[in-house]
């Protein structure tokens, strides 16, 4: 009998049927690197199943430990409020852990490289290319500060510029960035990479603000980075709950 805890991928869901099937097709790729575990997804909003739905299926077959992954890139209202009070929903015998959220991660540098690369860019292009790091939006700070961080990292790795913007919520707006990377010295290309993980409304918003960008790049979708960061998520909160367990005996 398999006796590691359950890999349950909480992500937010949406009206866009493209949403749920990034969502899947990620899930399916961090499950094939891992055969032995078992892998579930689950939706805050919009789409089936619910959180309550799998967490009362898992309770049912006699399942007892869970990790909860929240689909996140920052830690803002989902991951503080949404995902845990849906978690205290859960049928008593359940033991869920809460994961961290995916960002801050080299894999998600890396990730959006991939991206960029994929849409046409070289890493020879990188010294010319300002890049717009282009996100949901929030408004609460921290996750405000994670983006600018993020950007700043992947400035790091050798772009001529990177600028964050947002889609909703906050300043500044796709459009704009793209406007002010034109006018910076230097800069004789402009990208956008999406910094979100599936289609939908916000990642639409995005595209539309990216029309005056010389390359659009793709969500971050089922890449082998994000992948491998569902298992490095994972791992760390089955490794918290192992400690807290022996320090009990």
């Amino acid at each position: 009998m398999n006796h590691l805890p359950v890999l349950l991928v909480i992500a937010h869901g949406s009206r866009d049927p493209r949403h749920a099937a990034t969502v899947q097709a990620l899930v399916r790729r961090a499950g094939a690197l891992r055969p032995g575990l078992r892998v579930e997804t689950a939706f805050l909003d919009f789409n089936l199943p619910s959180v309550t739905g799998v967490l009362d299926r898992l309770a049912a077959e006699g399942v007892r430990d869970v990790v909860a992954l929240p689909l996140l890139l920052t830690r803002a209202f989902h991951a503080k409020a949404d995902v845990p009070a849906v978690l205290r929903q859960a049928p008593a015998p359940l033991r869920i852990r809460q994961a961290e959220v995916l960002g801050p991660s080299s894999l998600l540098i890396a990730a959006v490289e991939r991206r960029l690369y994929e849409a046409g860019l070289a890493p020879g292009d990188k010294s010319a290319t300002g890049v717009v790091l282009a996100s949901a939006g929030s408004t609460d700070p921290e996750a405000i500060a994670v983006i600018a961080e993020t950007a700043r990292e992947l400035r790091r790795t050798g772009w001529c510029s990177v600028r964050p913007a947002f889609a909703s919520a906050s300043l500044p707006p796709t459009e704009d960035a793209v406007r002010a990377l034109r006018a910076e010295p230097g800069v004789r290309r402009v990208a956008v990479a999406p910094y979100v993980i599936a289609p939908g409304r916000l990642p639409d918003r995005i595209a539309a603000g990216a029309a005056e960008a010389d390359v659009l790049a793709d969500v971050l979708g089922p890449s082998p980075e994000l992948a491998r960061l569902l298992l490095a998520r994972y791992d760390g909160a089955a490794r918290a709950a192992e400690r807290v367990a022996a320090a009990a005996v």
